[in-house]
């Protein structure tokens, strides 16, 4: 096909771009890709695909009526039915198709539906979620394609905040869902469906309750059920299924990687990439309190209290404490959760104690470490891979290195196939592969490893 003078100028500019909002900081020149087995980063022309490009050139940058329609959290589709009891989890409730629009720009080549469905809260009681499922126009037939339940690093417990907002046009600087460009350019080009839940309701204006695990879990395998009833997507409930949760989004789905055999048998989930997830949440307050990450301890306890309303954290805090906590509760966690750093969190609390501490608390943190909900031979058949951090040595080392190779010990012991893959999270790696530690960092080097689990 000729190729006009417009069309490379749209292909130069779609390079640029998608350099930017694809990969996150990477360095311009050349990279030095760190090959090793099981995970493997990708080079950039594995990134900025045929595929890739191609949703910048059949795209095009929103009105700006349409990036005003949506900026602005008032959103009716979010009203939430009453529920009778006569529901099943998963069940759909309402879907419809909408437009991507990320940072005012709307993809070619992308289909999206964004759905409301029935799930179960930590303590098995009915409520509702929603959430978003993006399907790449490449030819192929929906009902072939592969699933990918991803669960992205979203720590927000402000309304308007979560993945169905975002792939909206919501909340265009929140670092996850730039985070998330490069793991979802790498799943599309394979040509898999990629479904998110909001693990809640997007449009609540209540704080979420992101950090609680149970729920975090259900509401992803619900999403799945969901997303295999929207007809207009066409998707095969056959299809083979793997998880994908990272950071915030990881705890939810190494607990639906945990539960699914009993939770939600006929769903064909085959295999788990869980990276950067809290595993003891004890222990990542210890971690956090006073550290670069301060500002998301806090919004950790605060994602856990809607589940675990004995936390009552307003009785423990500061005057200060109380005005900081109370906008938290409103705010995406970008920028807002990154304003306490270096901050020891015992000066928000009165008499000076350390959240960790507090034994109100303590449910909470024990009912979400994870690992400690199963039985017997529960993950049999289930293939995981756990990367993060490999050793505590970087601003970036939020989660204890031994938190995850625990975990991946105690999958081994209820049956999972289980490979663990550290990274070079060090400062070392950070000056001198900057692309590597980087991408490493999203998760991208782990699709390959994911993308066969499903075969």
């Amino acid at each position: 096909m000729t190729i006009t003078d417009s069309a490379r100028r749209r292909g130069r500019l779609a390079r640029a771009f998608a350099v930017v909002v694809a990969a996150g900081a990477v360095l311009a020149g050349t990279q030095t890709t760190a090959n090793a087995d099981p995970v493997r980063t990708p080079s950039l022309d594995e990134i900025f695909t045929e595929y890739t490009l191609g949703t910048f050139q059949h795209g095009r940058f929103a009105t700006p009526e349409e990036i005003s329609e949506v900026i602005f959290p008032d959103d009716p589709w979010y009203d939430a039915p009453a529920l009778t009891g006569d529901e099943t989890t998963g069940q759909l409730l309402k879907s419809e198709k909408v437009d991507v629009m990320f940072a005012g720009f709307k993809p070619g080549d992308l289909d999206a539906h964004r759905v409301m469905y029935v799930t179960e809260d930590v303590d098995g009681d009915q409520t509702i979620s929603t959430g978003i499922m993006l399907i790449p126009v490449d030819g192929r037939d929906n009902a072939d394609r592969k699933i990918i339940s991803y669960q992205m690093a979203n720590d927000s417990v402000g309304g308007y905040c979560h993945p169905s907002n975002m792939w909206m046009g919501r909340d265009p600087m929140d670092g996850s869902s730039w985070s998330a460009l490069g793991p979802l350019a790498l799943m599309f080009d394979r040509g898999h469906a990629v479904v998110i839940s909001d693990v809640g309701n997007g449009g609540d204006m209540a704080p979420h309750t992101v950090f609680a695990g149970t729920f975090g879990g259900q509401a992803q395998l619900d999403m799945i059920r969901a997303a295999m009833q929207v007809e207009e997507a066409g998707l095969n409930d056959q299809a083979p299924i793997g998880l994908f949760g990272i950071a915030g989004g990881g705890v939810g789905a190494a607990r639906a990687a945990e539960m699914h055999s009993v939770y939600a048998p006929e769903l064909d989930v085959r295999s788990a990439v869980l990276e950067g997830m809290v595993v003891d949440q004890k222990s990542f307050m210890n971690i956090t309190n006073g550290s670069i990450g301060s500002g998301f301890g806090l919004a950790n306890i605060l994602g856990l209290e809607p589940s675990y309303p004995e936390m009552r954290i307003d009785d423990h805090l500061t005057p200060a404490g109380k005005v900081i906590a109370d906008w938290y509760r409103t705010q995406c966690q970008t920028p807002a959760y990154f304003t306490l750093p270096f901050v020891p969190l015992n000066l928000l609390f009165e008499g000076g104690q350390a959240p960790a501490d507090i034994p109100a608390f303590q449910r909470a943190f024990d009912d979400n470490r994870l690992g400690t909900k199963l039985e017997s031979e529960q993950m049999a058949g289930t293939e995981v891979l756990i990367t993060s951090c490999k050793a505590d040595d970087s601003f970036m080392s939020l989660v204890a290195a031994q938190d995850s190779r625990d975990l991946a010990a105690t999958y081994e012991g209820h049956g999972a196939d289980v490979t663990y893959a550290g990274s070079d999270c060090s400062m070392e790696e950070m000056i001198t592969n900057l692309y590597g530690w980087g991408t490493d960092l999203f998760g991208m080097q782990t699709i390959d490893w994911l993308d066969a689990s499903l075969d």
